[in-house]
């Protein structure tokens, strides 16, 4: 038989793991090329996974609820189905040589489906892609070369691989080990051809150890540097103590439930906690009276049979104050070297959140500052309806520049958003609420809508975050003037 074996491929934005939902096959089951074969939760959105291969399910890699890694191994079909392989002469087969072909990794063959390159058949591949990955006609290539994974690697190749220069793609990575106090170059990766994956780093911290002292060195053993006899970093949080009667041993409380975030939760706190520690925050904000805008969007309903919504309103605004104030539509990187890289982008990719029954997401309307306000809404709509049915893709929920937060929608006036990494600012509306209000020395009864703004304080400084947040409040007070000027 020949068994293929296909790793979780990086479903985007650089994701290192997957939720398992279910299985949409069993083993033992026939597949085909692209069918769907399971469904992952990721990125906040639920994914369908297409088989790359034709033939036998031989092993499912996980269960529904497990967390997948990236690169690791998913699924191993039999692609020559029942029938035995034709005996080849024995002297010519080394004996260490596996009895089933390497699992293909989604870095290394880029396409998933492509068959190994020795006997690539341009005819298989079905030109399908599943949010940047799938299979794909390609042209056979001798020139690339597939190094067996950990678990499967013969000695030659091991011998070999433990010569070459520790790779690391991910930055992610980098940052990972740095903040733990772990060599990055002394690390043994697992990955293709010694790529460091986030998992190599992941097993050094949870043991506690330098990587120095248990990576397998070429030569002879060198002695740690002075520094990293600091203490080991800190082992991840063990499980809260639990008394034989169920109580809390820290408050004396009875424990109602005690779980690992997973899933969405996790990617929720994992994006909320980078974002309080890498961004310098602060927070402006204004109430507005948006009276005459209110009016205008009745006059608009009245007479066309439908108006765009108030939060579309206000995002034409936004976006026409990101034009003017374009610092605060961009974005802070991190250099190799640890020097700060700001990024201002030509054009706003605009992020909302929305409150989903899985958990909070973001969809992002992509060029919206080449939308007007009925477009937008239209925007708004769609994209909302597609997070709360877990349809949302990758794309959708990724790459937004600047994100507007409607928080008014659970009935509260204002609140200090934290912002979308790696974005630089946040938006948030209120509630609208009717208040006393002076207008021409008179007390009047006003629609009122308080404003904020949470911007990284490294791209710009309080002139610029209140100017955008002034520019934004006074369109919103008199939506006519500014709407005749866009």
């Amino acid at each position: 038989m020949s068994i293929k074996t296909f790793l979780l491929p990086d479903l985007g934005e650089g994701l290192t793991e997957a939720e398992l939902v279910r299985w949409m096959i069993a083993e033992g089951d026939s597949v085909i090329v692209d069918q769907p074969i399971a469904e992952v939760e990721t990125a906040k959105s639920l994914v369908e996974i297409p088989c790359p291969f034709e033939g036998v399910v031989s092993t499912l890699h996980g269960d529904a609820g497990q967390m997948m890694l990236v690169d690791e191994p998913f699924i191993s079909v039999n692609t020559a189905g029942d029938e035995p392989e034709a005996a080849a002469p024995a002297a010519t087969e080394p004996a260490a040589e596996p009895s089933s072909e390497g699992a293909l990794s989604y870095r290394e063959e880029e396409m998933a489906g492509t068959q190994a390159p020795e006997e690539a058949d341009a005819d298989e591949a079905s030109g399908n892609v599943l949010i940047g990955y799938g299979t794909g006609a390609s042209k056979p290539s001798t020139s690339r070369r597939r190094r067996p994974r950990a678990g499967i690697t013969t000695a030659a190749a091991s011998s070999e691989t433990s010569t070459q220069a520790v790779r690391v793609i991910n930055p992610l990575v980098r940052k990972l080990a740095r903040e733990n106090s772990i060599d990055i170059h002394a690390v043994s990766g697992t990955g293709p051809e010694g790529l460091v994956l986030r998992a190599d780093v992941q097993a050094l911290i949870v043991q506690g150890q330098p990587a120095a002292a248990i990576a397998a060195a070429p030569a002879a053993p060198v002695a740690a540097p002075a520094s990293t006899a600091a203490p080991a970093p800190a082992t991840p949080a063990k499980a809260a103590a639990v008394t034989a009667a169920g109580e809390d041993k820290r408050t004396g409380l009875p424990v109602a439930s005690s779980q690992v975030l997973a899933g969405v939760r996790k990617t929720i706190a994992a994006a909320m906690s980078t974002s309080r520690r890498e961004i310098p925050e602060a927070t402006v904000w204004v109430d507005v009276d948006v009276t005459k805008l209110l009016k205008l969007r009745g006059k608009i309903k009245e007479s066309e049979g439908q108006a765009p919504s108030i939060m579309a309103l206000i995002s034409r605004f936004a976006v026409a104050g990101l034009q003017r104030f374009p610092e605060l539509n961009s974005r802070i990187d991190v250099e190799s070297d640890g020097s700060l890289r700001h990024t201002i982008f030509d054009g706003v990719n605009l992020g909302f959140a929305a409150q989903t029954d899985r958990g909070l997401v973001v969809p992002n309307v992509r060029d919206a500052h080449k939308l007007n306000a009925n477009e937008l809404s239209a925007e708004f709509a769609r994209l909302a309806g597609v997070a709360r049915e877990g349809k949302a893709g990758v794309s959708d929920l990724s790459g937004s520049t600047f994100t507007i937060n409607n928080y008014g929608v659970f009935n509260v006036d204002g609140s200090a958003a934290i912002i979308n990494y790696p974005e630089a600012a946040i938006l948030g509306l209120g509630r609208i609420v009717e208040k006393p209000w002076v207008v021409n020395g008179k007390i009047k009864v006003r629609s009122i809508c308080e404003l904020t703004l949470s911007f990284d304080h490294r791209v710009c400084d309080g002139g610029t975050a209140a100017g955008f947040l002034r520019y934004v409040a006074d369109a919103m007070t008199d939506p006519k003037k500014t709407l005749s000027t866009l």
